[in-house]
């Protein structure tokens, strides 16, 4: 399986193919790809909830709850988008021969899609350089601080999109030296890090010897553990080489961590607005809009949501949405600074009856 499963693949499925070579090849990681035989349900123990699930090999049969039958070919364009997501619940799904799906956590994908799709927004600024290090958002993209991993597991995994923008904005890039102690055992917590390049080691006193507790890589981040509980940093950091650490400070960390105060609105009373003049604002990519929007909704990206300031009307209120909420928010809060009236559709798409959709 793992010939078949390669960025190749995934750069032929929606929205993955915004994707740029190292991020396909990073999602890679957290694909599963599954052999189903001729004649079996695939869905049958194994639903697609809270998945995206795409047809790589063969052919499928999917009967909807609507009672609608649906024959997807891979290499189809239905085969390019998640199966189910446009339609009613899927209720039962024959294999015509043998297939091969791929699934991928709805979250993760979610996510990535988000970061890719608003990092790469115009009004992004170059991070803070100090000592001679060339940062850039782009070299701060590939740094690693945003791989699926930390999307996943770190505390940027729980960071309202809506401050993307000013995190890319506040981080700053620092170089350090081997032998360089970053953070002290015992001291109070100051910042967030990452490492870009170099080796570093975690140390603890114990019984008046230092232990080491882990040995730290480039894309390892250290330090939120102080932040986040607000106590004294429970060990030593001290750098193995040379390298570039990204740091965040403790304030703007605890900051960032809160959502701006956004207007979100149900889909019932998003419906309500939009018969009284609101206008539906999908903020996906051109595909994404084109596979499944809502009726009447215009199609601004997230990634060229600032071009639209002064285009779009600041007479008329816009309800903003994509999948699931993340990057919608995103989009509301640089058209709420820029004075727009814009609401946030709470849960994106996730929230909407497939029915509705067109």
């Amino acid at each position: 399986m793992q010939d078949l499963l390669d960025i190749r693949v995934l750069a032929a499925l929606e929205p993955i193919s915004s994707f740029s070579p190292a991020r396909l090849r990073e999602l890679l990681d957290y694909c599963h790809v599954e052999s189903v035989a001729q004649g079996s349900d695939p869905f049958k123990d194994h639903p697609p909830v809270g998945q995206s699930v795409y047809l790589l090999r063969g052919e499928l049969e999917v009967e909807y709850e609507d009672n609608n039958r649906v024959v997807i070919r891979a290499g189809s364009e239905w085969a390019r988008h998640p199966i189910g997501k446009r339609q009613p619940d899927i209720r039962a799904a024959q294999a015509l021969s043998n297939v091969q799906l791929l699934r991928v956590n709805d979250d993760l994908l979610d996510r990535m899609v988000t970061w890719d799709q608003f990092t790469y927004h115009d009004d992004v600024k170059p991070m803070a350089v100090k000592e001679g290090s060339e940062s850039a958002v782009k070299r701060l993209l590939n740094s690693g601080m945003f791989s699926a991993e930390n999307l996943s597991n770190s505390p940027f995994a729980y960071l309202p999109s809506a401050n993307i923008g000013e995190l890319l904005n506040r981080i700053e890039a620092i170089a350090v030296w081997d032998k360089d102690v970053i953070i002290r055992e015992g001291d109070e917590g100051d910042y967030y890090y990452l490492i870009e390049s170099g080796r570093a080691q975690v140390t603890r006193l114990v019984g008046g010897a230092n232990l080491v507790l882990a040995e730290l890589k480039a894309g390892d981040v250290f330090g939120e553990e102080a932040l986040i509980s607000d106590s004294k940093r429970n060990a030593t950091v001290t750098m193995k080489s040379n390298g570039v650490l990204l740091r965040l400070k403790k304030q703007d960390f605890m900051q960032l961590m809160q959502e701006p105060l956004l207007h979100r609105i149900s889909y019932q009373d998003a419906k309500q607005k939009v018969a009284q003049g609101a206008v539906w604002l999908d903020v996906r990519h051109p595909p994404e809009y084109r596979h499944d929007k809502l009726p009447g909704a215009i199609n601004v990206p997230l990634n060229d949501i600032r071009n639209a300031i002064g285009v779009l009307n600041r007479a008329t209120p816009y309800i903003a949405y994509c999948q699931s909420g993340r990057r919608s928010a995103a989009a509301a809060f640089i058209l709420a600074q820029a004075g727009y009236d814009v609401y946030v559709l709470e849960n994106g798409l996730w929230s909407v009856p497939k029915a509705q959709q067109q």
